[in-house]
């Protein structure tokens, strides 16, 4: 790992100066993370690389990640390049000692975010993140910190619709790599929705299956996913299902998370209205004669007898999540400060988002331990297909 000494900022290599990496740029620069500054930009295009020098003036621009790897410039690195570049790149950070944030997702199939994840178990003195800015929307801390405490007891369901994505055909026209096989690797699951996968395992648990129905150019030109449907299984009875969609001009984002003594309901990802039974749902039924339930039916019996309610809202100032997690990183690299995502749990998203597409392939149900082989050589057919990309 590279020295910090006694310095208290890190200086950041910033891989990829397009829409993220230029935002990062410019949230470092004005000073809204405040143990970091920009130590150096690189990017493939040279017109980027003109631009990053005319916004940022005295900062070093390289062509090539691995320049900026070896540069006494940099202390850290973010991966702010296409999916399919973050473990390669993450890979090569990690075996230089060069603490790595990766963007998500943190790959596009399970096998190379394993290889990467894989290097970073031989490396554990370099700090590895992953840029799920979601951890840090303090709304969502606090409904996992309610499900870890057991307030709403063991869960039972989960019901997600998130479709506030909605893309119209110009956005997928503006670049020849997007919503491919073979550029970007999927559509909303890859693109849009991967915050959503890892806050479900993050606050839920991993699933231990899938059986999904993907629609693919469904209302766009595209080879890729625009809708999903998945029904998860967690195991013990728990189930789930999670819907997305870009062709949602209206969109809602409406989280479900039911338990045997709570449930809790997030609206618009900003508010949520929790309940809390005074028992267990089950011993509650247990208690209740057919007259107790005629005197519910009936409004007779006040239903508040059997739980509390709680309303959550907090404000969220754009970007501060994103910079929550860039100053998190910074004093992790400094100090030691616990990540508020590890690199390590990128797999997780990424696991399902594959099971989802080898389910929607298949049209069977899959386990989220699934043969990656399987799934890569499917992804390399839907590549083949495309005749664009060389297989992975």
């Amino acid at each position: 790992m590279r020295p910090t000494g006694t310095q208290d900022t890190v200086r950041l290599g910033i891989i990829g100066y397009g829409a993220q990496g230029s935002t990062y740029a410019t949230f470092i620069a004005e000073g809204r993370v405040p143990h970091m500054r920009v130590g150096a930009i690189c990017d493939t295009n040279p017109e980027r690389r003109a631009q990053a020098e005319r916004d940022h003036p005295g900062v070093t621009t390289f062509s090539s990640y691995s320049d900026v790897l070896a540069s006494e410039k940099i202390d850290a690195v973010v991966t702010c390049v296409p999916h399919y570049l973050h473990p390669e790149m993450g890979i090569e950070a990690l075996r230089n000692g060069t603490p790595v944030l990766v963007e998500k997702p943190a790959g596009v199939y399970t096998k190379q975010v394993a290889e990467l994840n894989q290097v970073a178990k031989q490396t554990p003195d370099v700090p590895f993140a992953i840029m799920f800015n979601q951890r840090n929307n303090p709304l969502y801390r606090k409904i996992k910190d309610i499900i870890d405490a057991g307030d709403i007891g063991t869960l039972r369901r989960t019901n997600w619709i998130i479709t506030t994505w909605w893309r119209p055909q110009g956005y997928y026209d503006q670049s020849a790599w997007r919503a491919t096989w073979g550029g970007e690797g999927g559509g909303v699951l890859v693109n849009q929705a991967p915050h959503q996968l890892d806050l479900l395992q993050w606050m839920c648990g991993v699933p231990r299956s899938v059986f999904a129905k993907a629609a693919f150019g469904f209302r766009r030109n595209i080879p890729v996913e625009d809708e999903v449907t998945a029904v998860l299984d967690y195991g013990n009875g728990a189930t789930g299902v999670f819907i997305t969609a870009t062709h949602d001009l209206v969109g809602t984002d409406r989280l479900e998370i039911l338990g045997d003594k709570g449930k809790i309901v997030v609206d618009g990802s900003k508010k949520a209205h929790i309940y809390r039974l005074r028992d267990d749902e089950q011993e509650i039924s247990k208690g209740l004669d057919m007259e107790a339930v005629r005197g519910l039916f009936q409004g007779s019996i006040d239903p508040h007898d059997f739980y509390e309610e709680e309303d959550l809202e907090f404000e969220s100032v754009w970007g501060e999540q994103h910079t929550g997690v860039l100053e998190n990183f910074a004093l992790h690299v400094l100090d030691g400060t616990p990540l508020l995502a590890p690199g390590s749990d990128g797999i997780n998203g990424v696991r399902l988002a594959n099971a989802i597409h080898l389910s929607a392939w298949k049209g069977e149900e899959v386990p989220l331990d699934f043969d990656t082989e399987e799934h890569l050589d499917l992804l390399n057919q839907h590549i083949a297909e495309e005749g664009t990309y060389p297989q992975r």
